[in-house]
């Protein structure tokens, strides 16, 4: 690790954390998916003359859909659009998206869930997504590591990302956990920030194309380039977590 995330992980020694739980976000985290979604987000919003950038899916990721759809609605088409018409446009992009090949699993995400697992921390999934499929493939994929009622989606929360309630949820549904027990694991600002807010040690994982920088203005403890890189230095991370 650089010199800059070791100073980072002794200045949130002080406050005393305990890990018990690890959230994970799910795409960009997980699965190597912000592509594909990048590309449905832009046809979708298309359809419904929303001009909608790559990398405002990258900059919205983690926020529920229909949040986002209803912002840029507002914005664009000075409409105040119901969340039963948000929905039905978010469910255009899900098309979209589930035309597209499956992403794949980012390299190092099961070897970290296993070294997790093996420390004795238990493992929740926090994701803004509400696309059912996904959230069936996150059970099939991670099912050794956590069980469905670990997993917290767009469903379980009225506010999104960047607030700090699907990760305050994430605690709850992993086993009732306050924010001082909790680790984030994230890869977009809002949900850096989302962690940040909740009380929770938050890891940036930059899998995307923005600056570290913006990661770590909203917060981040420490940032990683990938998840395997994070995975190979877990036991350094909870070492130090772990002083008191």
């Amino acid at each position: 690790m650089t010199s800059q995330s070791q100073q980072d992980i002794s200045s949130f020694d002080k406050t005393g954390v305990s890990p018990k739980v690890v959230l994970f976000d799910m795409d960009g985290v997980l699965y190597d998916s912000m592509p594909n979604h990048g590309v449905a987000w832009q046809r979708a919003m298309k359809e419904f003359d929303i001009h909608f950038t790559l990398e405002d899916s990258y900059a919205t990721e983690g926020a529920r859909g229909v949040d986002t759809i209803r912002k840029y609605a507002k914005a664009q088409l000075g409409k105040e659009l119901s969340e039963e018409e948000a929905q039905q446009m978010y469910d255009v992009k899900a098309h979209y998206f589930h035309e597209m090949p499956e992403a794949k699993v980012f390299d190092g995400v099961i070897d970290l869930m296993q070294k997790i697992k093996a420390s004795g921390l238990k493992i929740g999934i926090v994701t803004g997504s509400a696309q059912l499929p996904l959230i069936e493939r996150v059970t099939r994929d991670f099912g050794d590591f956590v069980s469905k009622d670990q997993i917290t989606t767009a469903y379980d929360v009225k506010r999104g990302k960047p607030n700090p309630d699907p990760y305050l949820m994430g605690l709850k549904k992993a086993g009732n956990y306050v924010p001082a027990e909790g680790i984030v694991v994230e890869n977009a600002p809002l949900g850096v920030h989302a962690g940040v807010a909740a009380g929770c040690y938050t890891v940036a994982i930059n899998s995307g194309p923005l600056a570290d920088s913006v990661l770590l203005n909203e917060g981040a403890n420490i940032l990683f380039p990938t998840i395997r890189a994070f995975a190979d230095n877990w036991e350094c991370v909870l070492e130090n977590l772990s002083k008191r």
